[in-house]
């Protein structure tokens, strides 16, 4: 037995002292075991040269997006490209142009609507304003016969307010008008054509610089005659009525103000009204179908 263990030891020797002998477990014995903390080594290793990569990748992916930039300002040079001219086209047959023309001719009928309500507010306050000062002015004999002087007075300040906020509104009017006429007759009636053959030119140069179409002048002769003559006459004729019917002293001592004689105070009052009469009637060259006097059927 012993000379069988040598022998067996020998034989290792000669084929390689340096390879360990065949444990029984399956591998070859020219491969080493690889253990757990060298399986997590190489995977650490793999790790890194695929970050490596990633970052190389990452360092071409910056480069490829200043190349799209820089392609896409050369397609829209200083001008937006085709953003700046998104509404060419828009009113073209091969776009369409009942939709956009519906939603523009429904924002100007909108904005004229607003400013319509403007305008009655200013006449609503004018109104109760001159009804409160009648009521004042006549509930005693002791009251001020000037209180309807300054009622008059603050009527002319809404009339003011009025004839500016007037010609807003026409000018949003105008534009409806113009739609009115050149595109919706001539689609309910195709027969017709288009009383203005430039109305597209018009209107857009308006939509690039609004103006207003009616004078100050115009505008408070207009609403001079619709609205604010008559409350004027109200607030002239209960003046009259004032200084006289329900005046302590005769006139024109009962239409002195302070120190104002009352001749004075009754010529100023006339010029005014005089003067409110020629601005509403004087003759104008107005324009428009509204300015117009009569009615005609359908």
């Amino acid at each position: 037995m012993p000379d069988d263990q040598d022998d067996r030891a020998e034989d290792v020797s000669d084929r390689g002292g340096d390879q360990p002998p065949d444990d029984g477990s399956g591998r070859a014995p020219h491969q080493p075991a690889t253990g757990p903390d060298e399986e997590r080594d190489a995977g650490a290793d793999e790790a890194l040269d695929g970050g490596e990569e990633a970052l190389e990748d990452g360092d071409e992916a910056p480069h490829g997006r200043d190349e799209a930039r820089d392609s896409g300002d050369e397609e829209t040079p200083g001008t937006g490209g085709s953003d700046a001219l998104l509404g060419r086209g828009m009113f073209t047959e091969a776009m369409g142009p009942g939709s956009s023309m519906a939603h523009l001719y429904r924002a100007e009928v909108h904005r004229m609507k607003l400013w319509r309500e403007r305008l009655d507010r200013t006449t609503n306050w004018a109104v109760v304003l001159m009804a409160a000062i009648l009521t004042w002015a006549f509930s005693s004999e002791t009251n001020p016969h000037y209180i309807l002087l300054v009622g008059i007075a603050a009527v002319t300040v809404f009339l003011l307010i009025e004839a500016r906020r007037y010609r807003g509104y026409d000018m949003w009017r105008t534009r409806v008008r113009l739609l009115q006429e050149n595109v919706l007759a001539v689609a309910l009636d195709e027969s017709l054509e288009p009383p203005d053959p430039d109305w597209r030119a018009k209107l857009s140069r308006d939509y690039l610089a609004p103006t207003m179409k009616l004078t100050t002048g115009q505008a408070i002769a207009h609403r001079l005659r619709r609205v604010y003559l008559p409350l004027f006459g109200v607030l002239f004729a209960a003046w009259v009525v004032r200084i006289t019917a329900f005046a302590v002293d005769p006139w024109p001592e009962s239409a002195a103000v302070g120190r104002i004689p009352g001749v004075v105070v009754t010529a100023l009052v006339a010029v005014f009204a005089l003067l409110l009469v020629v601005v509403a009637y004087r003759p104008r060259e107005w324009e428009g179908e509204l300015f117009e006097d009569g009615s005609e059927g359908w």
